[in-house]
């Protein structure tokens, strides 16, 4: 019972840990708001972090993993070619990013911004957690080098890396052009047109 609350209350503190950092940035966070937002009392903060620095790194974890998850299922859909399952969760990526008014738009592109080359420990976490989702995006490209529909001239590996670098520089554009252009224009020009055979 007390391991559960416990969990729980983790679960619940890195959840509020994508918000916050989200909105306010690792600097513009502080622990109190954190701990308050969750009612959990300030001293116990540590006996779920070591540090700020160790929960932030959680929190970059706790934030991919949904969208590996989202990714993972399109992709397993037995129904898609693999090229059309990428095609379309990125347009239900580009969905949620119009609803929300283009505000926050990803949490890791936000944190390499401010703390990728100041923290360690954070710079590590936001490694594995780009490289987690890029080898789950290059799993989905080599299948539709399988399928015929990709092109086989590149390896998936790298349209990876490029569909990722491509993504997070659209995301900055589109939060300060307030606009969907950027991204669309992203997946329009990879997933549509370079990708293809």
């Amino acid at each position: 019972m007390v391991l559960a609350k416990k969990q729980i209350n983790k679960e619940n503190l890195l959840s509020e840990g994508v918000q916050l950092l989200m909105q306010q940035g690792y600097h513009g966070t502080g622990l109190k708001e954190i701990l308050d937002a969750v009612q959990i009392p300030k001293g116990s903060f540590y006996n779920y972090f070591s540090s700020k620095e160790s929960y932030a790194a959680e929190v970059i974890q706790h934030y991919i993993n949904p969208f590996i998850e989202q990714l993972d299922s399109h992709l397993q859909n037995p129904e898609l070619d693999a090229l059309t399952a990428l095609n379309n969760y990125f347009n239900e990526l580009i969905v949620e990013l119009e609803k929300a008014e283009f505000k926050g738009g990803c949490l890791l592109g936000n944190l390499m911004g401010e703390i990728g080359d100041t923290s360690d420990l954070c710079q590590k976490s936001l490694q594995l957690a780009v490289n987690r989702y890029k080898d789950l995006l290059a799993t989905g490209l080599k299948k539709a080098q399988m399928e015929g529909t990709a092109r086989i001239d590149k390896s998936a590996d790298d349209m990876a890396d490029l569909l990722v670098n491509t993504w997070q520089g659209a995301l900055l554009r589109m939060k300060i052009e307030q606009s969907a252009e950027p991204i669309k224009q992203c997946c329009n020009d990879l997933l549509g047109d370079y990708f293809r055979v």
